[in-house]
């Protein structure tokens, strides 16, 4: 009885097969032309590599049926250690698929830069100059997305909405902890990081619901951090984003500070204005008011956007000097006047780097007296 119910089990995941039907490879099958890139180069890859993996598969079965025990007309050579044809072919054919391989990854790696600007709109559809990308701002939050639209004037949170056949320029930072903004049927997986700022291209080419989430766990609500991409045509696009623009919200630094507080499972909303400087101020970490923001001149970094001349009366900040205008404050663990061991070389006091008050109270009073 066990028996055939044993049989019966293994059949259950060839009956279910037919349900798989109906889902959808979404990296395989993606809606954009830099995604759909990536998947040839993952099945060139796997192409490649099965090359070799099929063969070995193959022959071990066929080594271990011609070399079984029970086969008397195979002939047995238990000296035999060396066959140089088979060495050649051993080494020769992983060697060929490694440099082929490497030179498919090199290719692919400079083509799909995320940070190269798209060149193509699709396979034999050359991307001309008239052609202007959108440039979407993104903002990682605790557990949201914030997605910023400077050429039209507005914000949304967990929607994001791209016209069909147009290229997209993703500018992208993080609030606080690292994330990864990732639409599968757009393009790949890039990070968002506090302080720094992403950029990724990519291409939507039919219109549909696309998801969007992100592949970096940030926390207790990184489950519910996913939202919706809505490709439409340019006309529905522009009616989009008039209808968002005669929101009443406005999203301005007051506002940013609530909106980034942490919550999970946000549903969308719109504001009709936004602050043009805010993304460069969450990149340079400077949003709250007083907080200095970072001036840094590395690639993606953009100038502080807080930093200006003291007004009158007010100190003025050390990061706003050039270096020779910095001067030296005094040392809180310097001793008052000459160290002891500066005329002494023997002294007791060359023994530590730095030289600490002694402590007062009478417990150090006591410690002296007993030295």
């Amino acid at each position: 009885m066990a028996q055939p119910l044993f049989r019966s089990l293994r059949l259950w995941p060839l009956a279910a097969m037919p349900l798989l039907g109906a889902c959808s490879t979404v990296v395989m099958d993606p809606a954009g032309d830099v995604a759909r890139q990536q998947s040839h180069l993952i099945l060139w890859a796997t192409g490649l590599m099965l090359l070799i993996i099929v063969p070995v598969m193959i022959l071990t079965v066929l080594f271990a049926w011609r070399y079984r025990a029970t086969n008397e007309d195979t002939d047995y050579d238990p000296d035999w250690d060396h066959s140089t044809g088979l060495e050649l072919i051993i080494w020769s054919a992983p060697l060929v698929i490694i440099v082929a391989l490497g030179a498919l990854t090199w290719v692919g790696t400079h083509t799909l830069d995320p940070y190269r600007p798209l060149d193509r709109l699709a396979e034999g559809r050359p991307l001309t100059p008239a052609v202007r990308p959108l440039e979407v701002q993104v903002v990682s939050l605790d557990w949201k997305w914030l997605f910023i639209y400077p050429e039209q004037g507005i914000a949304t949170v967990n929607e994001l909405v791209v016209p069909v056949d147009r290229p997209i320029r993703f500018r992208m930072t993080s609030s606080s902890v690292m994330n990864t903004f990732w639409v599968p049927s757009m393009a790949g997986m890039i990070y968002t990081m506090a302080g720094m700022e992403t950029r990724l291209h990519g291409v939507l080419n039919r219109t549909g619901k696309f998801e969007g989430r992100s592949g970096n766990y940030s926390g207790a609500g990184f489950s519910g951090m996913s939202f919706w991409t809505y490709a439409v045509p340019e006309t529905r696009f522009a009616s989009w984003a008039a209808n968002v623009r005669r929101q009443p919200r406005r999203l301005d630094v007051p506002t940013y500070l609530k909106l980034e507080r942490p919550s999970e499972r946000v549903r969308p909303i719109g504001f009709g204005g936004v602050d043009p400087r805010l993304f460069e101020r969450v990149v340079a970490m400077c949003v709250q008011p007083g907080t200095p923001c970072m001036d840094m001149s590395g690639h993606g970094m953009q100038k502080g956007v807080n930093n200006r001349a003291p007004r009158p009366g007010e100190a003025e900040g050390a990061l706003t000097r050039e270096p020779h205008e910095k001067g030296s404050s005094p040392h809180l663990s310097a001793p008052p006047g000459p160290a002891p061991g500066a005329r002494d070389p023997g002294h007791r006091a060359n023994r530590n780097l730095t030289w600490a008050l002694p402590p007062r109270g009478p417990i150090a009073r006591a410690s002296r007296a007993e030295a």
